[in-house]
């Protein structure tokens, strides 16, 4: 097999939760299970850092990747969805996986993957887990695809559990309150691990601590751990002073992803790395924490957090997607200065439009558009539905011809923004 006959089979022999939505979703960990026996157990023979939670876990996981490499272990990373390139979601050390180490995978356990039926992320996950084992990583963050406790992922035994915080999306799947989205995702609670959650909300802080406890499992909130004192933007990067809430001393250090939102990952991020550090198992010294926090993008890839597609008009694309994404995303435009505001929005058909529309900013002309996903809500469809809240503008078939439409219509003191959707922002990338 070529590698796009590969891809082929991966994404239409499979079924693709980002691209059909629930029609994917195979809760349990039979198939996984199974997968791994045929593979012989890979997901056993490295360590592991576990990541859920609404959002957040992307960047966050990125972060202590990148702090891990900088500190000189062999890191793989395991992350979804991917932007571009299927590969971007299985790296060590920052490189993703090859081509032909996607194809020889799926060639050798083709009997295995036609006999079980996983889903696709069920067989992407096994990939990961292969592929370091292979390589015999020292450890791997693994970001959990959706919820926790069901995840496929959820079949590893981490060093640390971490769950960023909670908030309301896929609630078809994980529950419709805060309360049984939580228990969901704290279903990443191992027996005696230490688990770090981001954000102590009163709706879900007493979810974990029940957890927790039943599972002897320590338990620290990164926001009573650490809190930022000054959030200041520069050409490339932010700059973080950041007091210690446990001993009051203060530090500051750079990280080079964007977005005022990150201002709660860099806590959570650190939080983890201390407890890390804590567990005799690693050592990461605080020049390697700065070191990996600076490099974020450089040493993974990761790409669309507030990323400048664009100058003069100035572009910019994020792929907050939930109500408490395009919460940040709109915080995040509210701070820029423009002249007039575009805004390209696609979204998938499932998305409870109801809880993110009333967010958008209503002074802005909005293009609406769609990916090119089955799964995709229809623009005209998108169009109508946020009329009803005051969003005006028009619809363009396809992300391309929406973007060259803003394009078209904006100065150079103008903001185009590009989001809603992963799906939109990976186009538009």
């Amino acid at each position: 097999m070529t590698y796009d006959q590969t891809l082929d089979f991966l994404y239409h022999s499979l079924p693709v939760f980002q691209h059909v939505g629930g029609g994917a979703y195979k809760a349990g960990p039979e198939n996984i299970l199974a997968l791994e026996e045929a593979l012989g157990q890979p997901h056993r023979k490295f360590c592991s850092i576990h990541i859920a939670g609404t959002n957040g876990k992307g960047s966050v996981s990125h972060m202590i990747a990148s702090v891990l490499s900088a500190a000189g272990y062999r890191t793989g990373l395991f992350t979804s969805p991917h932007l571009k390139d299927f590969r971007e979601r299985i790296r060590i050390d920052g490189e993703t996986i090859s081509e032909e180490e996607v194809v020889r995978f799926v060639e050798e356990n083709r009997e295995a993957i036609d006999r079980i039926g996983p889903s696709f992320f069920e067989a992407t996950s096994a990939m990961a887990f292969d592929h370091f084992a292979r390589h015999g990583v020292d450890v791997a963050v693994v970001e959990v695809g959706m919820g926790g406790r069901l995840d496929s992922t959820n079949i590893v035994r981490p060093l640390l559990s971490v769950i960023t915080n909670i908030g309301f999306d896929h609630m078809q799947f994980l529950g419709d309150t805060l309360e049984k989205i939580a228990e969901e995702k704290a279903g990443i609670v191992k027996e005696g691990t230490p688990v770090v959650i981001g954000e102590s909300r009163i709706e879900t802080k007493l979810v974990f601590v029940a957890r927790a406890k039943e599972r002897q499992a320590p338990i620290l909130f990164a926001d009573q751990t650490y809190r930022v004192i000054e959030q200041v933007p520069l050409p490339d990067s932010q700059r973080f002073e950041i007091e210690n809430r446990l001993d009051g001393s203060h530090f500051t250090l750079e990280c080079d992803l964007q977005g005022i939102y990150q201002r709660k990952n860099i806590l959570t991020a650190l939080t983890a790395l201390d407890v890390l550090n804590g567990s005799g198992r690693l050592a990461l010294s605080p020049d390697r924490v700065r070191e990996g926090m600076a490099s974020v993008v450089r040493t993974t890839g990761l790409r669309g957090r507030w990323q400048r597609i664009g100058e003069s008009p100035l572009i910019v694309c994020d792929t907050g997607h939930n109500e408490d994404g395009i919460a940040e995303v709109t915080a995040q435009i509210a701070r820029q200065r423009y002249e007039r505001l575009f805004m390209v929005i696609g979204f998938v058909a499932d998305k409870a439009l109801e809880w993110v529309l009333p967010l958008l900013p209503r002074e802005a002309y909005y293009i609406f558009t769609k990916a090119a996903i089955p799964r995709a809500l229809d623009e005209n469809e998108l169009a109508r539905r946020a009329a009803a809240y005051g969003l005006e503008g028009e619809c363009r078939p396809s992300v391309a011809e929406a973007l060259e439409r803003a394009r078209s219509m904006a100065s150079a003191g103008d903001m185009i923004f590009v989001g809603g959707s992963t799906f939109v922002v990976a186009e538009a990338i």
